[in-house]
């Protein structure tokens, strides 16, 4: 099967209060997604976390920061240059590898749905997951700001929000979620505090007004900084490249007299985005990745994977332990098994079990470290809430390695004698699986305080095969 990897670039509405915008970064992290950067600005009054992983782990972990946002900002009292019109006000899907824009769309509209039901919150869709045509470009939703918006979708149908509403939430707005293809957030700052200049440089690079296809940009200031920015959006950075773009507004700047501060790069960059610049600025006229020393080496020598989960799992301080050492076990006895079925030429059951263990291992460690930052100062229902939680991921574990067994028993009769020694070894790491979660499990169902819930999780522990009651 095929990898699946999509990228989430949420943008929320906060962007001073370092505690609120780290809160919302742990509610990530606690799905076991890789947060690859978070980033503030306090004159916009924003924040953007990027983060990416298999699609079912991005789906959730953009519901828990849309939840987390949702409880912490409160969008009515915010102030900030950047528009707006929600506390988690954008949330994009983004495919990397193994899914397509409409996948992500697809999966944008679920979140949708999941947002409303549970949330309450109104939402809107944009770009390759919008529902009407009007509403592709992000800045007609978001036109007005959130004072404008919560009037207008009660007064225009036109306005409404595609799922919920028409009342805007009181304090959270509405929730923007799309699907778009790799965008480079990119801005240049001036050293003016005149925004005259930033404004009329905007309006001439952006394509809206006639300028660079695939440019979108503002005039903005940034008075804690003493500066003015031509804040962008690259949407396609091969058609109009970023070194395309700082020619452009170098060359406006210039003409208005103002002379250029530096540049700044929201999130992350492609790196095709670089040997592009390289190609133009550098003159190197057949430059492409495979001239690259690190893309050389990436391809030829892969990251050894089992070295990098041992470095994890070994330290004495990581969250890694029992249950990621289940899932691997888990994996590598489903790996056995989809290997051994395509040599027996029968259907192979195991390669989705395979992913979904591969994917508990990064998840589990993620759900002690909730654990952890629980315990530092939360009530005590939010320890237990994080307590169940890591005894609910090994006690899953476990139910999917007693299936996984029973796969595997079946698999013993139907293979070839010369191939039943590995699917005894299967089976060991199956079990093995098994028991290890069960410990797990049982080690964090003890330290609950919550005597129902302890009864609950212990229930579903005796299913899975404990004796514990």
């Amino acid at each position: 099967m095929a990898r699946q990897l999509i990228e989430c670039v949420p943008n929320f509405s906060e962007g001073r209060d370092e505690a609120k915008v780290r809160a919302i970064e742990r509610s990530i992290r606690a799905t076991g997604v890789l947060v690859l950067r978070t980033e503030m600005d306090p004159d916009h009054n924003r924040s953007v976390i990027t983060f990416a992983g298999a699609p079912e782990a991005v789906f959730q972990a953009a519901l828990r920061a849309i939840e987390q946002a949702s409880e912490l900002i409160d969008v009515s009292r915010h102030a900030g240059v950047h528009p707006r019109i929600g506390a988690a006000d954008v949330v994009p899907f983004v495919p990397i590898e193994g899914m397509t824009l409409q996948d992500c769309a697809e999966l944008a509209h679920r979140a949708g749905e999941e947002v409303w039901r549970l949330l309450g919150i109104p939402v809107y869709f944009y770009e390759a997951a919008a529902l009407r045509p009007n509403r592709r470009n992000l800045e007609d939703i978001r036109r007005g700001n959130f004072e404008a918006a919560r009037r207008q979708a009660l007064e225009d149908p036109e306005r409404a929000p595609d799922i919920g509403g028409p009342a805007l939430h009181p304090t959270a707005g509405a929730v923007i979620l799309g699907a778009r293809k790799v965008l480079i957030a990119w801005n240049i700052n001036l050293r003016t505090k005149d925004l005259t200049a930033a404004k009329a440089i905007a309006r001439k690079i952006r394509a809206s007004s006639g300028g660079l296809p695939c440019v979108k940009a503002l005039g903005l200031p940034l008075e804690s900084r003493g500066l003015t920015q031509v804040s962008m959006n690259l949407t396609d950075f091969e058609v109009t490249p970023p070194h395309i773009v700082f020619e452009a507004v170098a060359t406006e700047a210039a003409a208005a007299g103002v002379d250029i501060e530096g540049a700044e790069v929201i999130g992350l960059i492609p790196a095709k985005a670089l040997e592009l610049a390289g190609v133009r600025l550098l003159r190197i006229a057949d430059l492409d990745s495979s001239r690259v020393l690190e893309h050389r080496l990436d391809q030829e020598l892969p990251p050894d994977e089992l070295t990098q989960f041992l470095d994890r799992l070994s330290p004495p301080l990581s969250p890694a332990g029992g249950g990621s050492a289940a899932a691997a076990a888990g994996a590598m006895a489903a790996a056995l098994g989809s290997k051994i079925s395509r040599i027996a030429r029968v259907a192979d059951e195991f390669a989705e079990p395979m992913h979904w263990f591969a994917e508990a291992a990064r998840r589990d460690p993620a759900a002690f470290e909730n654990v952890l930052m629980a315990r530092k100062g939360g009530r005590p229902e939010q320890i237990d809430a994080a307590l169940t939680r890591a005894a609910e991921i090994p006690i899953e574990i476990a139910e999917r390695a007693v299936a996984l067994d029973s796969a595997l028993e079946v698999l013993l009769h139907r293979a070839a004698e010369r191939l039943r020694s590995d699917v005894t070894c299967a089976r060991a790491l199956a079990s093995a699986a098994r028991e290890c979660a069960l410990g797990t499990a049982r080690a964090n169902i003890a330290a609950i305080q919550d005597a129902a819930l302890q009864a609950q999780l212990r229930t579903r522990l005796s299913a899975a095969g404990s004796n514990e009651q």
